[in-house]
């Protein structure tokens, strides 16, 4: 009897102390009174342009939380071009039960396709210049599945146009780009399109690295090329820094697919607004942690007409600021100026 009563003694505090920690977590979540989600975000590599558009996403997600009363904890990492480590990350998202995945560039996106397509959670990329062409939506309009985000698609044409605008006689381009970034693959079969359908000469030299990237720059300029074209291509931006300066001596001006290759001494940045597509990336995914449906959430594509002019370059290659400006104005929504900087402040 005794031995009775007190087993139903230690029952009770037993279900006191449950009781008891049951309330205190309830407690916890009423006291804040906000839903709490949480979202994988990987970044490719550390480069201005892809960096804006982290830094934009994480803090719209902030602006947006506070806005709905809600937590929005976000997990960055970085694989920085190594896809053992990306796996990883991808890996370690999983194992944190994220609630969705954004991957910023075409590599981290398809790489975070594959590891969700079993486990349904949503991805949203962001950066990926041909989402269609390397097969990672169904549609533009109905991705499809699990994912959909925003595109850097670049208006090849539109850059060709700025080219021969500033120099109606060039006749040998260069194209510089890394020929495994599959962002580089439609960007410079158009630019190849767009220059035999003018009659125009032009030479590829690629490079995988800074060491093989400034190499191909000075083979540029011992070919004699008028003018250099290069996509929005992250290895040909990371290695920017190593050869402006070759390019500019020797007089080539280099055009390239976003605003962070100006900042970072290419003659003209040509592109999208990349802070601003980390916002509106951070818009989509929120959408989609607040119940909109991914696979039918359209890709969002974005208005090309920007031209970042590096006015440092500008002078240094002999041109008038004012003259090319005005050369670019009726060509381009917009002619912004920069000067030669490692990151946007």
């Amino acid at each position: 009897m005794k031995n009775t009563s007190f087993r139903s003694i230690i029952s009770i505090l037993l279900t006191a102390v449950m009781l008891f920690t049951l309330t205190a977590c309830k407690g916890q979540q009423s006291t804040s009174g906000t839903e709490t989600y949480k979202v994988g975000l990987c970044n490719y590599v550390a480069d201005p342009s892809l960096d804006q558009i982290c830094e934009n996403i994480q803090a719209q997600l902030a602006v947006i939380a506070a806005e709905k009363n809600v937590t929005i904890d976000v997990i960055y990492d970085n694989c920085n071009c190594d896809d053992n480590v990306l796996n990883q990350i991808i890996t370690n998202f999983i194992a944190q039960d994220v609630d969705l995945m954004i991957g910023v560039a075409t590599p981290v996106a398809l790489n975070m396709q594959g590891a969700t397509e079993d486990n349904g959670i949503p991805v949203v990329f962001s950066a990926v210049s041909d989402p269609l062409g390397i097969h990672l939506v169904d549609s533009m309009e109905a991705p499809g599945a699990n994912i959909t985000g925003t595109s850097d698609f670049l208006d090849t044409n539109a850059m060709m146009e700025l080219i021969f605008a500033n120099d109606p006689d060039c006749d040998l381009v260069g194209l510089l780009y890394d020929a495994g970034q599959d962002s580089s693959t439609s960007a410079i079969a158009s630019a190849k399109a767009y220059l035999e359908a003018r009659g125009i000469a032009y030479v590829e030299h690629c490079g995988t690295n800074n060491a093989e990237v400034e190499l191909a720059a000075r083979a540029m300029v011992n070919d004699g090329v008028d003018a250099i074209f290069t996509p929005s291509d992250n290895t040909i931006m990371l290695a920017e820094l190593s050869i402006y300066e070759i390019l500019a001596e020797a007089g080539i001006p280099h055009y390239a697919g976003a605003d962070s290759f100006a900042l970072n001494g290419a003659f003209v940045g040509y592109g999208v607004d990349y802070a601003n597509l980390g916002r509106e990336t951070a818009n989509m995914a929120a959408d989609i942690l607040f119940g909109a449906d991914p696979g039918t959430t359209p890709v969002m594509t974005f208005d090309n007409g920007t031209a970042t002019i590096n006015t440092d370059v500008c002078a240094a290659l002999g041109y008038d600021l004012e003259t090319v400006k005005a050369t670019f104005a009726p060509l381009c929504q917009a002619v912004q100026e920069i000067v030669t900087a490692e990151d946007f402040e």
